[in-house]
């Protein structure tokens, strides 16, 4: 925000430097603090949701600090030329920065380390993101220097109209869609959030035919590795993941082995990196292995039944021909869909070799 109130400031600025490269900013942005309400409800995704609340929230808030800041200014020191700042503007500028600033090295910490710094990049933002990206940006050390040097460079050869492809970062749709506007498709860093819940475990456990699970009530051995993987205690970190590189993210993993064991010295054996490694096959044994992995995948179902539609309800949608903002809610909540089939058809996978495996040593 602090880059954007400088945009704003450039913007109004008679003569500015930086005109010829702010009037071809775009006037609009397709990031969901613009969409209507009705689209935003078609995102039918609780996290994103609430971090589009939370920045619509900001602006408004942030909207009448500024305001109560510029009333008391002469007209020479306004530093928008006069001009009114509202939350559209601010979200203009917020949404300008977010989808086309670079984080670049600032000062050189005590530590040896950089700051962080947003900086927005003429020309080099025009280049579009790809996993798979034929440059990078490099960016000489010297950050105090004023003639700092910052330049896109060639990974391989590139032919005569290809585009420049960087990559924007590894992340999940809701930071592409929130922050640039768009949806990748098939994006391997994509995942859903899930909140760990012991009656949500213990519901899942059940609906998979695991028998007496005691999610809600583990031993105290058991609470004290839930603490230890900051499941349990004064202020835990309860979002947990599915989906994305680690396919079930370690955390939730180890915590499932866990409760679903009562074998507490076979637990103690291992240690936590372990118990939250899918590549560990089955530590604790197949049984407890089989019950864990049909544990996710009845929370998967759970998280796909909060979907108002199904995939084949989106897909008529989009073929019925919708504004930007619908299509992209719409192909936002189709890819969320496909990452809870696609780690549901992976552990089931698993769940077969280790019950062959199992067959077979029998």
């Amino acid at each position: 925000m602090k880059l954007g109130l400088k945009l704003l400031q450039e913007r109004a600025k008679v003569g500015s430097f930086w005109w010829p490269y702010i009037s071809n900013l775009p006037e609009t942005y397709t990031v969901p603090i613009f969409f209507s309400g009705e689209d935003i409800k078609n995102l039918q995704y609780a996290p994103l949701l609430c971090q589009v609340n939370k920045r619509c929230r900001f602006l408004l808030e942030f909207e009448q600090e500024v305001k109560n800041v510029l009333k008391n200014l002469k007209p020479s020191e306004h530093p928008f030329g006069g001009q009114d700042v509202d939350a559209s503007s601010l979200g203009w500028a917020m949404s300008a920065v977010s989808s086309r600033a670079f984080r670049l090295y600032g000062k050189k910490l005590p530590n040896g380390t950089h700051s962080d710094i947003p900086m927005m990049l003429p020309l080099i933002d025009m280049c579009n993101h790809s996993f798979n990206p034929n440059a990078r940006i490099l960016q000489e050390q010297d950050a105090g220097n004023p003639k700092m040097l910052i330049k896109v460079v060639a990974e391989r050869e590139i032919k005569q109209s290809d585009p420049l492809l960087l990559n924007y970062g590894c992340l999940s749709n809701d930071f592409f869609l929130l922050d640039y506007g768009f949806v990748i498709p098939s994006n391997p860093y994509d995942h859903i959030e899930l909140k760990y819940d012991g009656a949500l475990m213990d519901a899942a456990s059940m609906a998979a035919g695991v028998s007496s699970p005691n999610f809600s009530s583990p031993a105290p051995w058991q609470q004290e590795i839930l603490f230890q993987l900051n499941l349990d205690g004064e202020v835990p970190n309860l979002k947990v993941t599915i989906g994305g590189p680690e396919l079930v993210e370690g955390r939730l993993l180890a915590a499932l082995r866990v409760l679903l064991s009562n074998d507490r010295e076979m637990v103690q054996r291992y240690n936590l990196s372990v118990l939250k490694s899918l590549s560990a096959e089955g530590p604790l044994g197949v049984a407890n292995e089989v019950a864990a992995f049909r544990t996710i995948i009845a929370l998967c179902v759970i998280a796909l039944g909060h979907f108002p539609t199904k995939i084949m309800d989106d897909e008529s949608l989009l073929k019925q021909g919708v504004s930007v903002s619908t299509e992209l809610a719409i192909q936002f909540r189709m890819q969320k869909k496909s990452v809870i089939i696609d780690v549901m058809r992976d552990l089931t996978k698993r769940v077969k070799v280790l019950l062959s495996k199992e067959t077979t040593t029998a």
